[in-house]
């Protein structure tokens, strides 16, 4: 190949590329922020998914205290074998627990990449409505923080409380102390539950407005 041909060669190829890279046309913030948002909700089906099972397992070591209580002390022998279970069963919680928070976790990872995208709007209300969606999930996730430090502390006195079932000459007063603390710490996981989920519906709601105001497609 002679040295005219090898530069004719070169150039068309640079052309080439510089032709290619005009093709590919970049993302519209909207475009990006949507695949964020739908990434966000393929991490959370894990946090779906630990729901039910939770839900069960509250019920059902529900029914074994319930059973505790209505037995006397002569009956110590099924106390402590409910006990047992029972203390296998908040295990089994946290297992859960830790599950639903390994989900939010990752979709606050996720989510967090809507940071560099939320002020790219040219339209003044999409890129308002962007941050407002920004600022509520942030809320959110911090929501779920103290969720599972007070569901952890309420399951670590669920297990004081039958480890103390378990003792024959526990003092009457001791144990409806730690009764009331586990009421006072469930009164927590409540109320920390109760603001996850209505920061959880306004997310969903701002979400859908954003979609309507960006014309994104929700059907896919």
């Amino acid at each position: 190949m002679s040295q005219r041909k090898k530069i004719n060669f070169i150039f068309f190829i640079l052309v080439s590329v510089v032709i290619f890279t005009g093709c590919t046309k970049e993302k519209k913030p909207e475009e990006k922020m949507y695949t964020v948002l739908e990434k966000v909700v393929s991490a959370e089906k894990g946090f779906e998914e630990q729901q039910n099972p939770l839900v069960t397992l509250e019920k059902k070591e529900k029914v074994i205290y319930d059973q505790i209580i209505e037995l006397g002390m002569k009956e110590y022998d099924q106390i402590v074998k409910l006990s047992n279970e029972a203390i296998l069963l908040a295990d089994q919680r946290k297992e859960l627990m830790e599950k639903e928070t390994n989900s939010i976790k990752e979709s606050e990872k996720e989510f967090k990449k809507a940071a560099k995208i939320k002020d790219k709007f040219e339209d003044q209300s999409l890129r308002k409505s962007a941050n407002e969606l920004y600022e509520i999930m942030m809320e959110r996730y911090k929501a779920h923080d103290a969720l599972y430090l007070e569901y952890n502390e309420s399951l670590k006195n669920d297990k004081t409380l039958y480890e103390m079932f378990k003792n024959k000459n526990l003092p009457l007063d001791d144990l409806e102390a730690q009764v009331n603390k586990l009421n006072e710490t469930y009164k927590k996981v409540y109320d920390a539950n109760k603001k996850f989920n209505m920061l959880t519906e306004q997310y969903n709601d701002k979400k859908m407005t954003f979609y309507k105001q960006a014309g994104l497609d929700t059907s896919k």
